[in-house]
């Protein structure tokens, strides 16, 4: 029984909450985390074994696109270039309806929230080729699947601003009907540091963080970067601003990206990596030893900097392939920067799961807690983790189910 008499509404047994560490049972009472204690003695109305895995708060996918993701049968990709990417997906958006939006959208959420992922930031076009179609099918998916996760909406403006003002205006309106922050993409515009003004312009009119899609080159040299971090510190907007891709990190000296690390973590700016869409873009002019061009995210992170690494964009010009699947992501992301220790293992756990520090379930945290079929962190980003099932705020959100071997006798 818990302490008010009654039994607890959900008791998960036998899961460890560290790595390679000792089997504990959590209770749960409403949407909360009752206890957490080793062998409980008590009534639950939900009574679930489970079985050695490792109990986390679930995947964060800090950068994703769910209304252009799916459209690879309305586009064409000869290059493979990013040019030719942001082309024909403009093209491609100009026949977007809301309807069609939502379908696309419902098809990669439902497999994010399949693969363990309770939290995410989606960037949303919003310009006049696409209008409010796209945004209005996202808020419906925002509402509809808030039982699993919880979905952040980013209003974007991915084909500039100074260059087709109007986006200015449609933003604004967006950001007064439902959208959580205002994103910008200054390297599509004909003014990058113009642009870059505007969106903090928008951010400050409605107090809201910003998201930046930023330097996504191998070019060391050409980078609106240090006007971000100027403007976040002229605005007071240290901890609400996050950028990327910044591909360009990769090509530059250690030396170099340990110093952009420093000024980077005094202006609180977060970064997140996309490594399956700037693997897929980058180094497209070379014949042979062609560069990842994945920003070396776990070189920041040592500095201070939250970094996080994310899904991008699915089945589109951007990326033709993905399954939403951040435990994926993350052992292609150890895999591509050559990670091997157990602290890097950690260090890449969290760039997919960690936000606000909170790392680990506690007595009075929110109820959402996803099962995964490893002893750890470590070892499920080494061996891309089953994920079994999972809880948002007390309620059973999926349940992937068990794998059975059927041996010939």
């Amino acid at each position: 029984m818990s302490v008010t008499g009654q039994p607890y509404d959900l008791l998960i047994r036998n899961v460890r909450i560290r790595e390679d560490g000792d089997l504990v049972d959590i209770a749960v009472q409403g949407d909360k985390i009752a206890a957490i204690e080793s062998r409980m003695r008590c009534d639950a109305v939900s009574d679930v074994d489970g079985e050695g895995c490792f109990a986390f708060g679930g995947f964060i996918d800090t950068h994703i696109h769910l209304d252009k993701a799916c459209i690879l049968d309305r586009c064409t990709i000869c290059e493979g270039t990013l040019a030719e990417a942001v082309k024909e997906t403009a093209k491609a958006k100009a026949g977007f309806d809301e309807d069609d939006v939502y379908a696309r959208a419902a098809r990669v959420v439902e497999k994010a929230i399949s693969h363990g992922t309770t939290r995410m930031r989606t960037f949303v076009e919003i310009d006049p080729r696409a209008g409010f179609r796209s945004f209005e099918a996202i808020k419906r998916i925002r509402a509809d699947y808030a039982f699993a996760a919880d979905i952040e909406i980013c209003a974007f403006a991915q084909d500039g601003l100074t260059n087709e003002p109007e986006t200015y205006d449609l933003l604004d309106a967006a950001l007064s009907n439902g959208a959580d922050l205002v994103g910008g993409c200054p390297y599509t515009d004909s003014s990058p540091s113009r642009h870059v003004d505007m969106v903090f312009a928008l951010a400050a009119k409605h107090n809201v963080s910003v998201d930046f899609h930023l330097d996504f080159s191998l070019d060391p040299d050409r980078t609106d970067l240090p006007k971000v971090i100027e403007s976040t510190l002229r605005h007071g907007w240290q901890g609400r601003v996050s950028i990327g891709h910044v591909t360009n990190l990769s090509a530059m000296p250690q030396a170099r990206v340990l110093t952009i690390a420093d000024s980077l973590a005094k202006a609180r700016i977060a970064l997140s990596v996309l490594p399956a869409t700037d693997l897929f873009l980058m180094g497209r002019g070379y014949d042979r030893l062609v560069p990842r061009g994945v920003a070396p995210a776990h070189l920041l992170a040592k500095s201070g900097v939250a970094t996080s690494i994310a899904t991008n964009n699915v089945l589109n010009p951007f990326t033709p392939y993905g399954d939403a699947s951040l435990i994926r992501m993350a052992n292609l992301y150890a895999n591509v920067a050559q990670l091997s220790r157990d602290d890097e293992m950690s260090l890449v756990f969290n760039m997919v799961s960690q936000l606000d520090g909170n790392t680990h379930l506690q007595p009075g945290g929110e109820a959402t807690i996803v099962l995964l079929d490893s002893t750890g962190p470590r070892a499920a980003v080494r061996e891309v983790a089953r994920v079994v099932v999972g809880w948002k705020r007390g309620r059973k959100s999926f349940d992937n189910g068990h794998p059975m071997l059927y041996k010939a006798v």
